[in-house]
């Protein structure tokens, strides 16, 4: 019976505190910088391969609401489908500072670190915003991501993101685990004082703090990249800001093994920097470990108390989260508890391997998130 209580318990403690966090931060409002100026800013996109909504999201960094600012988007092959798009928004908007670097040089084992290093060299401005490929942004989003670097003490501004899936079940069940259960998580740790993050949806960053900390080579072989980036920074006595502009990041798993292959990556990634809280996470997966705690303690009114407050706690989180986002607030409630369990199989299976697949290439990234390059596709083991 206590073994069940000491799941149910916390499971229902967890559900409810995420809950708060996420109402607290739904509702916070950034702090607005008096002072007038916005420094011209330069974007770094790095782009790979043909995605389903590549122009959409790239055309929304065309329109910010911003005096100026340039936008710098890198490939590595001269073939790349990307390059497609970037042609046609240079046409669409041809007064617009849009540049493309076709590099393919390497400088670590990370290809989007290396791609970052390319693109570096075009850019012109000392604000740099950088953000993944997949990321669909509103007008004043750079207003809003840049204006806390005018703050010297600040070295890293972030973004959370909502999921929108591109497919079907596969990748509705993606978006589910960005929006009930990773970006509560981010409050939660948010709500107790914690910065220990950065995300490759939006990192903001001064180039004189870019430049103090090594570059991009100090992460050139990191697994996460975007995450050594913030910590880097703070190691130097600089402040992590976690904006309240959310972006929306596209989820385009087609099919289970995708999915199974791109979750394991983040988790195992989380493991590898985070591994004492990680072990300890499981209980941030609380619809079913509370229901394991009712089977081991179902005649304790306590474990069934949880049990209620755990389901209660968790459905309204998800009706929050999908009102907020401008989405049907019922229209997968029954993916919540498939999902959850999914979330707690994979959560288990990450200890099981350090091995991780991202795009074509296999690694290893067990030193503290080092990667070890395994295998890329078409390619003998390295």
């Amino acid at each position: 019976m206590l073994f069940g209580l000491s799941l149910a318990a916390p499971a229902a403690a967890y559900a409810c505190i995420a809950l708060v966090a996420t109402l607290l931060s739904l509702r916070r409002s950034q702090p607005i910088d008096a002072r007038p100026e916005r420094p011209p800013v330069s974007i770094l996109k790095p782009l790979y391969g043909a995605e389903p909504r590549s122009y959409e999201n790239l055309r929304s960094f065309c329109l910010q609401d911003y005096p100026e600012f340039q936008i710098v988007c890198g490939v590595r092959d001269a073939n790349d489908p990307a390059i497609a798009t970037v042609r046609r928004l240079q046409r669409e908007f041809p007064a617009l500072d849009l540049e493309l670097a076709i590099d393919p040089r390497l400088h670590g084992a990370n290809y989007k670190v290396s791609n970052l290093i390319n693109i570096l060299g075009l850019c012109r401005h000392d604000r740099l915003v950088l953000a993944d490929s997949d990321i669909c942004v509103g007008r004043d989003y750079l207003a809003e991501v840049v204006a806390p670097l005018n703050d010297s003490s600040v070295g890293v501004v972030t973004c959370l993101y909502r999921g929108r899936p591109i497919s079907a079940l596969w990748s509705r069940l993606g978006a589910l685990f960005i929006d009930d259960w990773f970006a509560p998580s981010v409050w939660v740790a948010h709500l107790f004082g914690s910065r220990a993050f950065a995300f490759g949806a939006t990192i903001a960053i001064r180039r004189d703090a870019l430049a103090a900390i090594g570059g991009f080579e100090a992460i050139a072989d990191q697994l996460a990249d975007d995450y050594r980036l913030g910590e880097l920074t703070r190691r130097l006595g600089l402040r992590t800001v976690l904006s309240k502009h959310i972006v929306t990041t596209d989820v385009a798993e087609a099919d289970w093994k995708s999915l199974i292959e791109h979750e394991l990556r983040w988790l195992r990634t989380i493991r590898s920097i985070q591994p004492v809280g990680f072990a300890f996470s499981f209980v941030t997966f609380s619809l079913p470990v509370a229901f394991l705690g009712f089977l081991f303690a179902a005649d304790a009114l306590a474990a069934q108390i949880s049990l209620g407050t755990t389901i209660v706690a968790r459905l309204a989180l998800h009706v929050i989260q999908r009102r907020h986002a401008g989405k049907s607030a019922v229209s997968e409630i029954g993916l919540i508890a498939p999902r959850d369990c999914l979330n707690l199989v994979l959560w288990c299976a990450s200890f099981a391997s350090w091995r991780v697949r991202w795009g074509r290439q296999r690694f290893s990234a067990e030193k503290q998130g080092v990667l070890y390059e395994l295998q890329t596709e078409g390619s003998t083991v390295t």
